[in-house]
């Protein structure tokens, strides 16, 4: 990463766009602190992330990605992670506000269906949806989105946007995407490319440059 400087305002949301290799994900990584950045500074509030005990900081943090990790065990269970806290009512008025209660409620035994080793029981786009109620029960200020429609057919797509949409409610997020159709109402994109931000703007302002981001848009839509 070279210069990388951007800032996302609490309760906005940051789309991350670029080809695969660009410096997308070690931005995530970084934020994290899967690994620590050898210059500069990532502040969280008004405090370096370094300052944070990790524990607190990942706590606060909420990933959804393109592989999603499930075991063979339920789909409560699998959302709950084990934490007693977390009730059967809250998780089934998560899955509602996500959209997938319909879909759970179909499968015998419903929230206690067995979704199989690395949920192999399930469809990419289920799976999926799963890991967005996850996120939603553990309610994290900060909400990571990396890829996370890119594995899944087009009917799983427009449920997942839907969940994404009542997932970054309140929350501060950052996106990443390949398929630009779940970005374009991003408040502020990213063109990451080699390391370094190329261009920044919203959807309309970045078409307007006529430059990579316009290229991209052309390919996805092409």
């Amino acid at each position: 990463m070279k210069g990388i400087n951007f800032e996302v305002a609490p309760g906005k949301s940051v789309a991350l766009v670029g080809t695969t290799g660009a410096g997308k994900s070690t931005i995530v990584n970084l934020l994290t602190r899967f690994y620590d950045i050898q210059k500069g500074e990532i502040r969280l509030g008004n405090q370096p992330i370094k300052n944070f005990d990790l524990n607190a900081l990942r706590n606060s943090i909420g990933i959804v990605q393109q592989d999603v990790f499930l075991f063979s065990d339920s789909i409560f269970n699998n959302v709950t992670l084990g934490n007693a806290e977390i009730t059967e009512d809250q998780v089934i008025a998560a899955s509602k506000k996500i959209g997938a209660h319909q879909f759970i409620s179909q499968l015998p035994g419903g929230y206690h269906y067995n979704v199989g080793e690395r949920g192999g029981a399930l469809s990419s786009g289920q799976k999926q949806l799963i890991s967005f109620i996850r996120a939603f029960v553990y309610n994290p200020k900060i909400l990571i989105l990396d890829e996370a429609t890119a594995s899944v057919d087009s009917e799983s797509e427009m449920l997942i946007q839907n969940a994404t949409r009542e997932l970054q409610k309140g929350r501060t997020s950052i996106v990443i995407a390949h398929r630009l159709s779940t970005i374009v109402n991003s408040d502020e994109i990213l063109v990451v490319e080699n390391g370094t931000i190329a261009e920044k703007g919203n959807h309309t302002e970045l078409l307007a440059k006529n430059g990579q981001y316009k290229r991209l848009y052309e390919l996805n839509f092409a």
